[in-house]
């Protein structure tokens, strides 16, 4: 293995993952990664990494999450003929050519990710293709065939891992990861994400806390339409730090997806691309300081193609790799050619980052105020503590920690 991906980070990466195109009128297009990896390439982050090819998943590792009835019918699939039965239709997730074999090659790329941690050649990891949570034990779901973090979480737990965090920062909750695990207690998962009672999939309440031996480890953070960057990063660092603290993973698996975005088409976040990438720095973090450094890091949502979604990945895979790209740092000429190529009508993106300020108040406590003396942001922070108070108050104490404390 080549020496600059051990002693930084995996990245993982085949043209193969572009072949997980749907329909040309779906949000969801292969061009996001491949601009991606181009801007990543222009910049020089890539540099002297080895990225890794990844097999395709077999059946037996498919297994671990769907039923064998489900991964048939996918196998069956001949366009125009979809599954209804097994959520394979339009609009969402319409049949498309070699969907089995497209599906297999991201949950390869996950489980490449995740054996390079594994057998210690790596700490952190990245497969930007990965990230598909919604997918279900026997239907697919919310753009997702085959869950592949679902897939590796399950492989690492027979391969050395009794104790895993999934973070979730997407703006659609993380079902079908949380549904994979929610009477084991040995995943912790996290997800924050748009309120749903405003969003699919209407899932993700506080009160969804996991069952039996597992209760406590299911922990949800909803937040309310228009969350911008301060917003929900006091959020994240109100429950996420504790809740892994008090868990001790020893790895850390993360799904970013970025449909947080203010500008992505789908979902009514305000975050910006410096707020994503100081997102992605926190998840960092976390494995660093309670995993021991072990980060699994997937894609996930983003439907801002070119504008957004390459920005937010490079920034994902600068930090992994540990060669972060400051924000104020301009785009290089070839990459904006590449986009006026195929999108001679937008306007791209000049630099790395979007002006965003990321500067944010720490939760502190239920009588805490923080206010800012402006009306429209302490009415949203006011909003954002309602709904770290309900998680914490849902959760917290079933993890040994005090709810109203702020030091937990």
């Amino acid at each position: 293995m080549a020496t600059a991906r051990r002693e930084s980070g995996a990245v993982v990466w085949t043209d193969r993952f572009l072949d997980y195109s749907w329909t040309p009128e779906h949000p969801m297009k292969p061009v996001r990664l491949k601009f991606t990896m181009a801007l990543a390439k222009s910049l020089g982050l890539l540099d002297g990494v080895e990225l890794l090819t990844p097999a395709a998943a077999g059946t037996a590792d498919l297994l671990r999450v769907h039923t064998s009835e489900y991964i048939e019918a996918v196998g069956r699939v001949r366009p125009p003929e979809g599954a209804p039965g097994y959520g394979i239709v339009a609009p969402d997730n319409p049949p498309f050519p070699h969907m089995h074999e497209a599906a297999s090659v991201l949950v390869g790329g996950t489980l490449a990710a995740a054996r390079e941690i594994a057998e210690g050649r790596a700490r952190r990891a990245v497969s930007i293709a990965g990230g598909m949570h919604h997918a279900m034990a026997g239907h697919a779901a919310g753009f997702c065939v085959y869950n592949d973090a679902a897939v590796a979480i399950s492989w690492l737990l027979d391969h050395g891992f009794d104790r895993i965090a999934y973070v979730d920062v997407d703006v659609h909750h993380g079902d079908g990861v949380q549904r994979a695990f929610y009477a084991d207690p040995r995943v912790l998962t996290v997800s924050l994400h748009q309120h749903p009672a405003t969003l699919w999939p209407n899932t993700g309440w506080p009160e969804e806390i996991g069952c039996d031996a597992a209760e406590g480890t299911s922990i949800n953070l909803p937040l309310p339409p228009g969350t911008g960057d301060a917003q929900w990063l006091r959020a994240f660092h109100a429950v996420a730090p504790g809740a892994l603290a008090a868990f001790r993973p020893q790895l850390v698996v993360s799904q970013c997806g970025v449909d947080s975005h203010r500008e992505d088409p789908l979902a009514d976040f305000e975050l910006t691309v410096d707020g994503q990438r100081a997102a992605f720095l926190a998840m960092r973090e976390l494995a660093d300081t309670y995993a021991d450094g072990r980060w699994l890091a997937v894609g996930g949502g983003g439907y801002g193609l070119l504008r957004v979604v390459p920005r937010a990945w490079t920034h994902l895979l600068a930090i992994a790799l540990d060669r972060p790209i400051p924000t104020e740092t301009v785009i290089p000429q070839d990459w904006l050619d590449q986009v006026a190529a195929v999108a001679p009508a937008l306007t791209p993106p000049r630099t790395m980052g979007d002006g965003g300020d990321i500067a944010y108040r720490r939760w502190d406590g239920p009588g805490g105020t923080g206010e800012t003396g402006d009306v429209r942001l302490d009415r949203a922070q006011r909003a954002i503590d309602t709904a770290i108070l309900a998680t914490r108050r849902a959760t917290f104490g079933l993890l040994g920690l005090d709810p109203e404390d702020p030091r937990d």
